[in-house]
């Protein structure tokens, strides 16, 4: 399996985290990985075999071959149908919102094909990008692609973009209250502008940047118990750090530590 993040242009820093390609062949990748929320969107195109999506109710789909997950609110359980190639750009919190042209919130747990969401200007990007074997090359597509459609950089609020940034520097651990004193901000006003600018809430969004930090501790072996990582990560107790962890995962924190497959799988989020 080969996993490789990419710097974006300067000009769209304040958007896009980075770019990421996964590659692997039919046999090497679990039959089922588990994409734990982690506040950001993405814009996903599959140049190798397809996905298949599990939904809620049981049932499935297979994804379309390049769309945007809107932001998740639970576990997104997906499966290879073959060998993967993919290549996505990974927006920060807020980042897509430039180049919606539908409610962030109507985009909620859906992969929303670039035809839908950019007419024949998304078709022609998907054949540019799935044409394409170079990744500088796919990079240099999309960004001109991002550019040519971002008119006002400033469309996320400062508000918001400071709010993100200190629940970011704080690893999601500032109660909400904590975070609007901070940004000198109103909570009703800061939920509003959550909802329509990142399709979260701020409570949503810094539970969801807890977790991350914790899965990294996790991932990288940095905790001696599991009750010394929820402490250090300033849950509650322990019972609140299962209820969140259980809610974003779909396991409990002992049956995810226990379950290295699972682990593996969930490097995307935590990069």
């Amino acid at each position: 399996m080969y996993y490789k993040t990419f710097d974006p242009a300067p000009e769209l820093r304040e958007l896009i985290k980075c770019y990421w390609i996964l590659e692997s062949p039919e046999e090497a990748v679990p039959e089922r990985q588990t994409i734990v929320p982690d506040g950001c969107m993405e814009m996903i195109f599959h140049y190798g075999d397809l996905y298949r999506q599990y939904l809620a109710d049981g049932s499935n789909i297979v994804q379309p071959r390049c769309f945007v997950i809107g932001q998740l609110t639970q576990p997104l359980e997906i499966e290879p149908t073959g060998t993967t190639g993919i290549f996505s750009v990974r927006f920060l919190p807020g980042g897509f919102l430039p180049f919606a042209n539908l409610p962030i919130r109507e985009m909620e747990n859906t992969a929303v094909s670039l035809e839908q969401l950019f007419g024949n200007d998304g078709l022609e990007m998907e054949q540019k990008i799935l044409n394409t074997p170079s990744v500088t090359e796919r990079i240099q597509h999309i960004e001109r692609f991002l550019l040519d459609r971002l008119t006002d950089a400033k469309t996320i609020d400062r508000i918001i973009k400071t709010t993100v940034e200190t629940i970011l520097t704080a690893n999601g651990q500032l109660t909400i209250e904590a975070v609007s004193k901070q940004t000198h901000a109103n909570r009703r006003q800061l939920e509003r502008k959550f909802a329509t600018t990142i399709g979260l809430s701020p409570k949503q969004l810094s539970k969801m940047v807890r977790l991350q930090a914790t899965l990294k501790m996790m991932l990288n072996n940095q905790f001696t118990s599991l009750t010394t990582l929820a402490y250090e990560n300033e849950y509650y107790d322990q019972a609140h750090f299962s209820k969140d962890f259980k809610e974003l995962t779909g396991f409990t924190p002992k049956e995810f530590y226990d379950d290295q497959l699972k682990m593996s799988a969930l490097f995307y989020g935590t990069e």
